[in-house]
């Protein structure tokens, strides 16, 4: 009865196992040529990470912190309505679909319907590009923390 009863819970541990596993999304798999071209078109074209990324004392930006948004160093020397003090944390796009993201690099339109706030840049990249910035933004997401069990 006692070894009966040990198969029965390694059988409720392993349907248990391959039932989490089935619930789990699969890791999204990056073209290497479309994040090539995102990462160019985030650092060369749309300079992001001047202002998404916090700098130090000595004015250098914060690698470890890349893209994770930061307090701008400027401000406009008129008023502008709506201007932004702090940037947004674009690594890993959390909070965006990937429709949404597109949307927002082909219109400058963000998923509430509003234009990007100053002094962010209303950009109007392709599609292809906008596809490609998603991309090599949602490759920057931080690896899932896996859960311990007690």
């Amino acid at each position: 009865m006692k070894n009966f009863a040990i198969v029965c819970a390694l059988c409720l541990l392993v349907a248990t196992a391959a039932l989490t596993a089935q619930n789990k999304p699969a890791a999204k798999k990056f073209d290497s040529a479309e994040l090539a071209r995102g990462k160019y078109l985030v650092e060369s074209i749309g300079m992001c990470g001047d202002c998404h990324t916090p700098i130090n004392e000595m004015g250098q930006p914060v690698m470890d912190k890349n893209l994770q948004g930061a307090t701008l160093m400027f401000k406009p020397t008129v008023p502008i309505p709506g201007w932004a003090d702090r940037s947004a944390n674009i690594a890993g796009l959390k909070g965006w679909t990937d429709e949404e993201s597109i949307k927002f690099l082909t219109t400058g339109v963000d998923p509430n319907g509003k234009q990007a706030a100053p002094p962010m840049p209303q950009f109007r990249y392709s599609k292809a590009d906008a596809a490609a910035i998603t991309a090599y933004l949602r490759s920057l997401a931080p690896a899932a923390v896996q859960s311990s069990s007690k």
